[in-house]
């Protein structure tokens, strides 16, 4: 049994390997990014290159080649090509990522971070939000993805007319929806929205005003506001809830525990009775 788990373990290990060498190979190569390039037997030939602006950059032999808009794959292809015709027989060529700095993504609202950050390999969502540092605590359940398009050079807005995507960030965070994990692409920009607000007032410890989720609970406000006061009814607890679109007037409800809390709402906690 332990040789096979290590077998197992081992053939993981292999097909995780493949799958990530795959992904880094289909890096699409763009100006600025730093390459490392090696030819197996001509270490003189081997080093760190800088894509210029044009997308190309001089190489020992063949001079300039043309880099940019070609996948790390295809661009090594080329390579050996290149060196075949004329000075090596079936020459070995390995080209890699040393610095990233061509593609970028856009990170913004309610986290910690906000800023650009380099698109590296396979880069994918839930990636790019623990490099600006995870959501604040003031974010909501969305996040909206808006694909920028190929070479964007600023941060796009929801609603602006561009691809969008918009992902539930509990489930994204659990694991629960994988799919919804997306492999980020040049220029997208990823927006988290800020989490609407509930009004906890009366006979709690810190009244004021809370940021709340699509399911949180009357028990998760009050829990937020300190919890209610030794001289706080809880039996009593109210909601008041105000009217949409200013054209309904506010309603008072009877609050359960386990109610669920709307954008707007106001938690009233009364005095008990002595």
């Amino acid at each position: 049994m332990p040789r096979l788990l290590s077998i197992l373990a081992l053939s993981l290990l292999l097909l995780t390997a493949r799958f990530s060498a795959q992904s880094a190979g289909d890096y699409v190569i763009g100006p600025q990014d730093v390459l490392t390039v090696t030819v197996f037997d001509q270490a003189d030939l081997g080093g760190k290159y800088a894509v210029e602006l044009d997308g190309s950059f001089t190489f020992p032999l063949i001079g300039r080649v043309k880099a940019g808009g070609m996948t790390i794959r295809d661009f090594e292809g080329q390579l050996k090509s290149r060196l075949a015709d004329g000075f090596f027989k079936n020459p070995q060529v390995t080209v890699a990522i040393e610095q990233y700095r061509s593609q970028r993504v856009f990170v913004t609202g309610e986290v910690r971070n906000p800023g650009s950050y380099a698109l590296t390999g396979d880069m994918t969502l839930i990636e790019a939000l623990a490099k600006a540092g995870s959501t604040t605590p003031n974010a909501s359940d969305e996040v909206v993805v808006v694909r920028g398009g190929k070479g964007a050079e600023q941060a796009a807005a929801p609603g602006d007319g561009r691809e969008t995507r918009r992902i539930n960030l509990k489930n994204l965070q659990s694991g629960a929806a994988a799919s919804e994990n997306l492999a980020l692409r040049d220029g997208d920009t990823i927006f988290v929205a800020k989490a609407e607000l509930t009004y906890v007032l009366g006979q709690v410890k810190n009244p004021g005003s809370y940021p709340i989720r699509t399911d949180t609970t009357v028990l998760q406000a009050l829990s937020l506001a300190g919890g209610v006061t030794p001289t706080g009814a809880m039996n009593r607890t109210r909601i008041i809830r105000p009217g949409r679109d200013g054209k309904v007037d506010p309603t008072e409800i009877k609050a359960k525990l386990t109610d669920i809390v709307q954008p707007g709402d106001t938690i009233m906690v009364p005095e008990r009775f002595f």
